[in-house]
């Protein structure tokens, strides 16, 4: 099981008390302004313990970003697999993050991601990751910047999985980072 640190928080595997996380940022129209639904208690405690309950490939767990200095769980992030052939590769590695919306602002997207790009590209030795978002979800894109990616457009498509009843929400933007191009912005850090 993963567990990664940064100065401020901590990613740990999922726990059963993080159930209630889970609820909040599947049903908080916030966190979901870019989701075709939100999900019922009932739903979200199903697809919980699913989470919970599934095998994960090494280094592909499911985290929860929790602050160091309070304990306080406040969101979720990890990399997956993702399976959306033949939009993006086979077996490409997504990055991922939802985090409350009463913690946003305070860089802990941003953060989290840092942290699992050393991950993916020191301890799993990744060859490239990717992160996908709706085309205008300016938060998602502001941390995907901030965190090295880059734009690629020839890779943005519609998303087969969201309905027409919701047309604003169906062209998705991709944008990755190599692990090469990662190590030269490490390296050109550490000579700032």
């Amino acid at each position: 099981m993963t567990t990664i640190e940064t100065s401020r928080l901590i990613l740990r595997p999922c726990l059963a008390e993080d159930r209630e996380l889970f609820y909040e940022l599947s049903s908080d129209p916030a966190v979901l302004e870019f989701f075709p639904f939100s999900r019922s208690r009932e739903d979200a405690d199903t697809i919980f313990a699913m989470i919970r309950n599934l095998i994960c490939e090494p280094g592909f767990d499911f985290l929860v970003l929790v602050l160091k200095h309070s304990g306080e769980a406040i969101g979720f992030s990890g990399l997956s697999r993702v399976q959306l052939t033949p939009y993006l590769p086979r077996d490409a590695v997504e990055i991922g993050w939802r985090i409350s919306a009463r913690h946003w602002g305070n860089g802990y997207a941003t953060e989290a991601g840092m942290a699992l790009m050393r991950h993916a590209f020191t301890i799993l030795n990744l060859e490239e990751i990717l992160s996908v978002a709706v085309h205008d979800n300016r938060r998602a894109l502001a941390v995907m910047h901030k965190i090295g990616m880059h734009p690629n457009p020839a890779w943005d498509f519609d998303h087969p999985q969201i309905r027409e009843t919701h047309p604003h929400l169906k062209r998705h933007v991709v944008h990755r980072l190599s692990a090469a191009e990662w190590r030269a912005q490490q390296t050109e850090q550490a000579g700032s």
